[in-house]
């Protein structure tokens, strides 16, 4: 008996001492995180969309003192919250510079090479990169990214005219998918391309491609046509004008018709100054869809109607996994 009792004792110590061997589980819930407020929800279902923009008066002069404040963003008609504002000047640029080399340009290819160096010394900050590439019978990256201006220099310099056809929408696609992965994070990606657009050989892409190539990249596009005049000449002539100044406007870019290769000087400075004086706005989409469609962009400076806003017109969405 004296036995027995002691076994019993000994059970009901080890029950007492733990209760959740025997007793029911314990009501403590661990600790938990408050859920993310809707902000922050977004910021982890949706991308962050850059949407470089450029601002100017009337007479074309460059506007820099606007404030985050200052501008409206819509997606698909919805506004968006800007989370981010790039002040002009300090948001680094990555540029990819195309030359075409086919022969439709031979003419001024020297003046025309001499005023892209010239606009590389100008334009390449110490935070900024370029690289180079050649439009003609196929693309040609003539140098790789670099963030020496004499390096760029050395390779625009090292480009020769050719009597040979123009794969322009080719080499559009490459720039822009070379941007895409080669150009920092954050940074502006900007193509400039001297040529009349005249496009013959591309085996690949035609204008669609190349569109959605630059908007896949966050690529603005800029172009330089230098045949002047001589562009109404042929419908070959006004349809590469007309496909340069589609890819211009749908990325926020420009596209110039040069009358006299003297002019191009004047052209690169105005993109350099353009470039300078740019805002680089960031907002995360409210439409958290992976499905890797198109949404259309505008912006708008709502206190100042009377300045001139150019700006990427939209984005291609993530696509679902």
């Amino acid at each position: 008996m004296r036995l027995s009792s002691l076994v019993i004792s000994l059970v009901l110590l080890l029950t007492l001492a733990q209760p959740n061997l025997c007793g029911p589980q314990s009501q403590t819930k661990p600790a938990q995180n408050p859920p993310p407020n809707q902000d922050e929800a977004i910021r982890l279902t949706s991308r962050l969309v850059m949407v470089p923009v450029s601002a100017s008066d009337a007479s074309g002069r460059p506007v820099r003192d606007l404030t985050a404040e200052d501008f409206a963003i819509e997606e698909e008609g919805r506004k968006q919250a800007i989370a981010s504002l790039g002040e002009p000047g300090k948001v680094p640029v990555e540029i990819a510079l195309l030359f075409d080399v086919s022969g439709s340009i031979r003419g001024q290819f020297t003046f025309e090479q001499q005023a892209a160096v010239r606009f590389i010394k100008e334009v390449l900050k110490p935070a900024d990169a370029v690289s180079v590439f050649s439009i003609g019978i196929k693309p040609r990256l003539v140098r790789a990214r670099t963030t020496s201006g004499e390096e760029a220099t050395t390779g625009l310099m090292s480009i020769a005219p050719l009597a040979e056809p123009t794969a322009f929408f080719d080499t559009v696609v490459e720039a822009a998918l070379y941007l895409g992965k080669n150009a920092d994070p954050g940074s502006r990606r900007v193509l400039v391309v001297i040529s009349d657009g005249e496009e013959n050989y591309s085996e690949r892409n035609k204008l669609s491609d190349a569109l959605r190539e630059l908007q896949k990249n966050d690529c603005l596009f800029y172009a330089i046509n230098p045949t002047g005049s001589g562009l109404s000449l042929n419908v070959v002539s006004i349809k590469g004008q007309r496909d340069m100044e589609s890819m211009s406007s749908q990325t926020g870019g420009k596209a110039f018709v040069v009358d006299k290769v003297t002019e191009l000087e004047a052209v690169f400075r105005q993109i350099t100054e353009e470039l300078q004086a740019q805002y680089l706005l960031g907002y995360y989409s409210t439409d958290e869809r992976a499905d890797g469609g198109f949404r259309k962009i505008s912006v708008h400076v709502t206190k100042r109607p009377e300045l001139r806003v150019r700006s990427r017109q939209g984005y291609y969405a993530p696509g679902s996994k």
